[in-house]
C-alpha cells in the first residue's frame, strides 16, 4: 500500500508498504548490480549507512550466476542475506546499453551475452519469470529504452511495442504470484513511462499504462544523452499524467541536484551507480562540493572527508590516509570512498524526508544546492 503523508507543491512525501518493510519515501535505492555494491560493501555496511532499498540487474544476475540458482537458494533475499526490500530492474536497460549484442523483435529482445557470447533471449514473459526466480520485492516491467537522440518514428514505434509488452508482464505477473512454488507471491510491478524528449509520446503512453493498474510507475529513457534542462521539462510535464496514487520512480537519476530537482516535481524513487562509480575513482560527495581525492593539496590533509558527517570513512579516517590508500591501490580506499558517498545520498534523502515532514523543502533544497557550490 502506498500512502501520501504530505505535500509540498508536486513534491510527495510518502510511505510504501511491501512485504520486505516500509519504504520512506523521496528513497535512493543503492545500487548492487550483480547482488553486491561494487567497491566491498557488504550487506552489514548497507545497514549501517541507511539503505532502505537495494537494486540488482535481472539480466546480469540471469548470466551469472543464473536466476536458478538464486531461485535454489531461497531467492535473492536470503542469496545475498538482505532483509529490506530490493527491486530487481527488467533487464530493459540492457536493451539500450548492450546495442551492438540484440535484436529487438516483438516477441521480445535477442541478446549474445557480454560475458561469453552466448545466445539468450529475453521477452517480457521471460524477464517476469526471471524476476520471480529472483523473489524480489519490486519487478520492473520490460521495456526497451530508446535513445534521447532516436528519430521520432522509432520512437513512437518503441513505446508502443512497450506497451504492448506491460500487458503481457502484468499477466505473467499475476500467472506467477498465483503459482504455489513462487517464492515471493506477493512481488509488486512497476510499469515504465518511455518516449525519449517528445512530450506528447511521453505523456500519451503515461495514459495508457496508467489504465493498467501497476503497482508503481518509473520514468525511463532519461539521463542518457540529454540535457538536464530537457530531463527536469520531460519530467514536468509527464508526471501529472502518471498516477498520483502509486510512487513514481525516475530511473537511472542521478546527481544530488539533478534528485532535488525530481523531487520538486513529483518524483519519489531514485537510483543512480554515481555515487559508487565516483567513490572508486576518488570522487567524493559533500555539503560544501564534490572534491577529488587525488589532487595533491590532501597529502597532509588530516580531516575527515567532510567535519561532522557520520559515516564509517569520516568517524576513522583523515583525506590524506584514504588518498594514500586510493594512490596504492589498497582497496579499502575504494571501500571508504563509497561507503561515504553512499551515506551522502542516504542522509540527503532522510533530509528530504524531514524537510517534506516540515513543510520547508523549497527553503531546503535552495540552502542544499547553494552550499554544494563549494571545493
Amino acid at each position: 500500500m502506498y500512502q501520501i503523508l504530505k505535500t509540498e507543491g508536486r513534491a510527495k512525501r510518502a510511505r510504501l508498504e511491501t512485504v520486505h518493510g516500509i519504504i520512506e519515501t523521496p528513497v535512493f535505492m543503492n545500487v548492487g548490480t550483480v547482488a553486491a555494491i561494487k567497491g566491498a560493501v557488504s550487506t552489514e555496511d548497507l545497514e549501517q549507512i541507511g539503505t532502505q532499498v537495494e537494486l540488482s540487474n535481472t539480466y546480469h544476475l540471469h548470466v551469472r550466476p543464473g536466476d536458478r540458482v538464486i531461485r535454489e537458494l531461497g531467492g535473492l533475499h536470503k542469496f545475498m542475506s538482505w532483509n529490506k526490500p530490493i527491486l530487481t530492474d527488467s533487464g530493459g536497460f540492457q536493451v539500450f546499453s548492450l546495442a551492438g549484442l540484440r535484436r529487438i523483435k516483438e516477441e521480445g529482445v535477442y541478446f549474445h551475452s557480454h560475458i561469453d557470447g552466448r545466445k539468450i533471449f529475453m521477452g517480457p514473459e521471460e524477464s517476469m519469470q526471471i524476476q520471480s526466480n529472483l523473489a524480489s520485492t519490486i519487478a520492473m516491467a520490460f521495456d526497451e529504452c530508446p535513445a534521447s537522440t532516436s528519430e521520432r518514428k522509432y520512437v513512437e514505434d518503441s513505446v508502443a511495442r512497450t506497451a504492448r509488452w506491460l500487458v503481457r508482464c502484468k499477466r505473467e505477473m499475476e500467472r506467477l504470484n498465483g503459482l504455489e512454488d513462487t517464492i515471493n507471491k506477493k512481488q509488486l510491478l512497476f510499469g515504465i513511462n518511455q518516449g525519449a524528449v517528445f512530450d506528447d509520446i511521453r505523456i500519451e503512453h503515461a495514459k495508457r499504462i496508467a489504465e493498467l493498474s501497476c503497482d508503481g510507475y518509473a520514468l525511463g529513457g532519461l539521463a542518457v544523452g540529454e540535457s538536464h534542462e530537457q530531463m527536469y521539462h520531460v519530467i514536468e510535464e509527464t508526471v501529472p499524467y502518471l498516477p498520483q496514487d502509486k510512487p513514481t520512480y525516475l530511473m537511472g537519476v542521478g546527481t544530488p541536484a539533478n534528485i532535488l530537482e525530481a523531487v520538486e516535481r513529483g518524483v519519489d524513487f531514485f537510483d543512480c551507480v554515481y555515487p559508487t562509480r565516483n567513490g572508486r575513482h576518488g570522487h567524493l560527495y559533500t555539503n560544501h562540493g564534490k572534491l577529488n581525492l587525488f589532487n595533491a593539496k590532501y597529502e597532509l590533509d588530516d580531516r575527515p572527508i567532510e567535519e561532522g558527517c557520520a559515516c564509517p570513512a569520516c568517524r576513522r579516517y583523515s583525506r590524506a590516509y584514504i588518498r594514500h590508500l586510493l594512490k596504492a591501490k589498497e582497496m579499502l580506499g575504494m571501500r571508504l570512498c563509497v561507503l561515504h558517498n553512499l551515506f551522502f545520498y542516504n542522509m540527503m534523502m532522510e533530509e528530504i524526508r524531514n524537510a517534506l515532514d516540515e513543510g520547508s523543502f523549497v527553503t531546503y533544497k535552495r540552502q542544499k544546492l547553494a552550499g554544494m557550490q563549494g571545493e
